[in-house]
């Protein structure tokens, strides 16, 4: 098969040139309005005058082989002559176009001329047998090789009873006598059927239909050329002897056709040019010794040395021939056969093709490539006969080069894959799925051989879903992410949770198994593990292929699951199992041994993490151990030497988050006042008492609010700056409530009393504008008189007033002084000067 492929190779590489040489052979011939001629392929015919070109039907781009005489051929030739040329070549094509059998090369388009050229179309050739056997005469050079095409003996067993059953349908059937069997006129098909060709020198039978048939004869003529008379090399001895022709004649010609095949130089027994050399091998032949046959098997030498007997009626006729032993061979009865199946009917059909492995096996590659295989791909037409052919071609596959069988098996092959009935079929595939994949491409394989995977697990029968399962692993490289997310892993899960064959269900699991380590991680922990809780069955086989598929997910570098899923999904599944009762020792070994290994994971690895954060927090707290210490009262005398400077709104980097959060919430608390509480009417001027003793207040609280020793100090976040108040007339009642209260007066009673000592009557409604409220909640102030003026404690105020040389007055003793002692006693201070002190 590969000198077949190399041949050909050659042959179609010289398109080219032979394009270039049709447009100058056929230009009006009539043939090229339907077949389009590529290369040329071989020659045949008298005198290998045709040349063959490889074409194609333009309407149904079917193959087909040209036939081109160029009439310059006979250039050389006279007037007379060309004209009898030209008529025995329209007379053999014009003969054959009328014959229809299968051992006859059939036409496909008649002879078609014009002025430079005959044409006419058959079915596809691949050579004559005499451009086989070495001569190449008006062949291109390009397939010259071809002389290195050797015969298998199965080809020229078949090929000679090939030629007899032509012989005998032509004898007995037609009446018709060819004269020129010789391998120019034997052709070879695409197939390796051998055709007769070439009846441009027939004779037809003249007697009456039951008489013994006459055949006129036509005297050889030493004027005319040779290429317009037989060929002498096989002519037979009466042609010249008696001047007659038989049915013998043919079996004669035929004989030296096969002493040619098996002699070693491809030569007839002498070669004759002329009558003389002809009778002179006559002569040599009617004492042919038994050594010059010794080239010939020795099933076949008598046979043959019968045929070529100068008396006709020694020989065998045609249908002896065909029945001799030499053909009795289990290839050639096969070939035989197959080439009958077209007159079968499917029953017998089915009984041959269940012996035809074993006969297959018989036969060298190329037979069954090129005579086996084209008449089983008839039968792929038929459903029925599926199941019965195709073991045969996959037995050819398996011999078949990976190009031979993309070009010549797997073309068939696609249109079956797509069969889902009878289920015979896919059961054949699968069986074969390893020759599918060793031989089909991976695109093919992804368009063609994984959908048919998918519909074979999408079926009803479990040996099918058996066999896909088993076979899906060895796709597991071919497989992309896409493919097994949507199509593969959902029908595998889908049948594992609805199948009630365990086998199908633990075959599910290994399968998910074995596909594992070519799977995505994430696509392992969001659709398989997930999955395995939700199987219903607990049979110890089911168990164990669940346990299985956890252990490789576990210890696989690639798919580590995480302390987290064992922890949460995987143990809480597992835990339950290892008390099923079905389990055998060996199993519930297996399972214990796969949850403690989970449990030691789950527990070094998070014992690991805890030591980590621990050795953190040490070293954290071993820092700030070694960090400097900052006094605290070293801040404290800072903020008290910045106190009263104005500076307030700027020293909110020295406050806590909680003092940040406490002064929020009191201006939160004052916006709040500030919007419920009345607008107070603007001060008279004459009042000018009151107004003072309202300055004095303001001024106090200003100095109580920035005192650090007296209210902590609170400044608001950064990220949360207090929005300005806006410009309102001071109300007492607002400005004493959005006071902090002081923690030197938690639990005292804080009325208008204590101002007494700072020089205003609080007793008296009638010196000022404003009554005070004793309120001991420290509600605010409000314009109601006050009775408990005597129960007035100033003396958290003493420490306002700076200490002189001589003496200290307490507040309460300056509150004890009336107004009118002012001017007697010289220690009393007066508000002016109660005014310059407190600023």
């Amino acid at each position: 098969m590969d000198v077949f492929n190399k041949i050909y190779s050659q042959v179609s590489s010289s398109v080219s040139s032979t394009v270039s040489q049709l447009s100058g052979v056929l230009p009006g011939n009539p043939v090229t309005r339907e077949f389009d001629a590529s290369s040329h392929i071989a020659s045949g015919g008298p005198g290998l005058l045709w040349k063959i070109y490889k074409g194609t039907k333009r309407s149904t781009k079917q193959e087909a082989s040209i036939f081109v005489f160029e009439k310059k051929q006979l250039d050389r030739y006279n007037k007379n002559d060309k004209e009898i040329v030209l008529e025995v070549l329209r007379r053999g094509v014009l003969q054959l176009t009328k014959i229809r059998h299968p051992q006859i090369l059939t036409v496909q388009h008649p002879l078609e001329e014009s002025r430079e050229s005959l044409a006419f179309a058959t079915e596809p050739v691949f050579a004559s047998l005499a451009n086989i056997l070495g001569d190449t005469y008006n062949m291109p050079q390009v397939n010259s090789s071809m002389t290195d095409y050797k015969f298998y003996d199965i080809e020229i067993k078949y090929g000679l009873l090939q030629i007899g059953e032509g012989l005998a349908f032509l004898h007995n059937d037609v009446k018709l006598l060819h004269k020129n069997i010789s391998p120019e006129s034997i052709m070879i098909n695409q197939q390796g059927a051998w055709k007769i060709f070439g009846f441009d020198f027939c004779v037809h039978n003249t007697s009456p239909p039951n008489a013994v048939p006459f055949y006129p004869y036509e005297e050889y003529s030493p004027v005319l050329p040779q290429v317009a008379q037989p060929n002498l090399d096989f002519m037979a001895p009466e042609c010249i002897l008696t001047q007659s022709h038989v049915n013998g004649s043919d079996i004669f010609s035929l004989g030296m056709v096969a002493f040619m095949l098996h002699s070693p130089n491809h030569q007839p027994i002498s070669k004759v040019k002329d009558i003389q050399q002809f009778r002179a091998r006559i002569q040599q032949m009617k004492q042919l010794s038994p050594n010059k046959l010794q080239c010939v098997p020795e099933a076949l030498r008598e046979y043959v040395k019968m045929m070529l007997n100068v008396t006709p009626d020694v020989r065998p006729d045609a249908h002896q021939f065909i029945k001799i032993p030499y053909f009795e061979d289990v290839g050639v009865k096969t070939l035989n056969y197959l080439d009958s199946l077209l007159q079968w009917d499917n029953l017998q059909k089915s009984q041959f093709y269940k012996g035809l492995p074993e006969a297959l096996s018989k036969l060298p590659h190329r037979v069954c490539l090129q005579r086996v295989l084209p008449c089983l791909v008839r039968d792929l037409q038929q459903p029925a006969m599926v199941p019965f052919v195709l073991p045969s071609i996959m037995d050819i596959a398996q011999n078949c080069t990976q190009q031979s069988y993309i070009k010549c098996v797997l073309p068939y092959l696609k249109a079956v894959m797509k069969l889902t009935e009878p289920v015979q079929i896919l059961l054949i595939f699968l069986q074969r799925m390893e020759l599918l994949l060793k031989q089909t491409p991976a695109e093919d394989v992804q368009q063609h051989v994984l959908p048919m995977l998918y519909r074979g697990l999408d079926s009803e029968t479990p040996k099918i879903h058996e066999l896909c399962l088993t076979v899906l692993p060895t796709f597991a490289g071919l497989l992309d992410h896409a493919n097994v997310k949507n199509s593969l892993l959902p029908r595998i899960k889908k049948l594992c949770l609805g199948t009630g064959n365990l086998s199908v269900r633990v075959n599910c699991l290994l399968c998910i198994g074995r596909i594992l380590e070519n799977l995505d991680k994430w696509l392992v922990l969001d659709e398989i593990l997930p999955f395995l809780p939700q199987i219903p069955s607990r049979e110890p086989a089911v168990l164990m292929g669940i346990l299985g598929i956890y252990k490789l997910a576990l210890n696989h570098k690639k798919l580590g699951i995480s302390k987290e899923i064992i922890a949460t999904r995987i143990l809480p599944f597992l835990m339950p199992l290892c008390i099923e009762n079905g389990l055998s020792l060996a199993q519930f070994n297996a399972l214990v041994a796969l949850v403690k290994q989970m449990f030691q994971m789950v527990e070094s690895e998070h014992r690991v993490k805890l030591e980590q954060l621990n050795t953190v927090q040490q070293e954290r707290k071993a820092l700030e151990s070694t960090m400097p210490q900052v006094n605290p009262q070293v801040n404290m005398d800072l903020n008290q030497a910045f106190s009263g400077l104005g500076l307030d709104n700027f020293a909110g980097g020295s406050m806590s988050l909680q003092e940040k959060k406490s002064l929020v919430q009191q201006q939160n608390s004052m916006k709040l006042l500030q919007e419920q509480a009345p607008l107070e009417p603007k001060i008279p001027k004459p009042q000018l008492q009151q107004q003072q003793q309202q300055n004095i207040i303001k001024d106090l609280s200003a100095d109580l609010r920035m005192s650090n020793s007296f209210i902590p100090q609170i400044a608001s976040p950064p990220q949360q700056q207090p929005k300005p108040m806006q410009s309102q007339p001071f109300s007492l009642n607002t400005s004493m409530n959005a006071m902090p209260k002081p923690a030197a007066f938690n639990n005292q009673n804080f009325n208008s009393n204590s101002f007494g000592s700072l020089g205003m009557n609080m007793s008296n409604p009638t010196a000022t504008n404003h009554n005070w409220n004793n309120n001991a909640n420290y509600t605010g102030w409000s314009n109601t008189n006050t009775n408990n003026s005597n129960n007035k404690n100033w003396s958290a105020l003493d420490s306002l007033i700076p200490a002189s040389s001589n003496s200290k007055t307490s507040m309460n003793q300056m509150m004890l002084q009336s107004p009118q002692d002012s001017n007697k006693t010289k220690n009393a201070l007066s508000p002016d000067e109660i005014m310059d002190l407190l600023s």
